[in-house]
């Protein structure tokens, strides 16, 4: 019997839990550009925007519908230029699984398990819809409070080392696109 080449490891839905989130930046100025942490008061962290998926939600309906219940801002995934080995929309026949360069999408950036329980989290990159301004208020969830920080703050204020990784990942590819 063959054995696949890729380290394949298969979880039952009881064994894993599935987030989504998306880094919310302010891209209005484009020569100062921000992004959205969260406060979460009851541990004094701060966070990047992310939750559980709902059954029947897509990844990226979950990580919209994540950054609005925990920040207030309603926003849109932004399209960057990125590496990724899933095949392009409009593939034709075999496609050598390998990182290919699209321009303009918005497909997951990263994703991140733990080992015990296993929670896989799809990440994105989000923009504020044309018209929302930062600190304008909106009804994000009691427990977090969202603020704009400079991208190098934002870098430091982050209570997490995964996080700091996921928006240094995100923040360049923001830079380039």
């Amino acid at each position: 019997m063959a054995t696949s080449p890729n380290t394949t490891i298969q979880y039952t839905s009881e064994q894993f839990v599935e987030s989504s989130g998306a880094i919310l930046f302010d891209l209005s100025n484009n020569q100062n550009k921000t992004v959205c942490l969260i406060h979460y008061h009851s541990k004094n962290e701060w966070l990047l925007a992310k939750g559980r998926r709902n059954c029947g939600e897509s990844r990226q309906e979950a990580a919209l519908r994540e950054v609005r219940e925990e920040t207030g801002y309603q926003a849109h995934l932004h399209p960057v230029t990125m590496y990724t080995r899933a095949p392009p929309s409009d593939e034709q026949g075999h496609m050598p699984d390998m990182p290919r360069s699209y321009p303009d999408i918005t497909e997951p950036f990263m994703g991140k398990d733990a080992v015990k329980d296993v929670k896989i989290i799809w990440w994105f990159i989000a923009a504020l819809d044309e018209g929302v301004v930062p600190g304008s208020g909106g009804d994000a969830e009691e427990q977090f409070t969202p603020e704009f920080f400079p991208l190098e703050e934002a870098l430091e204020k982050l209570s997490f080392q995964n996080d700091r990784d996921v928006l240094k990942k995100a923040v360049s590819l923001v830079v380039q696109s």
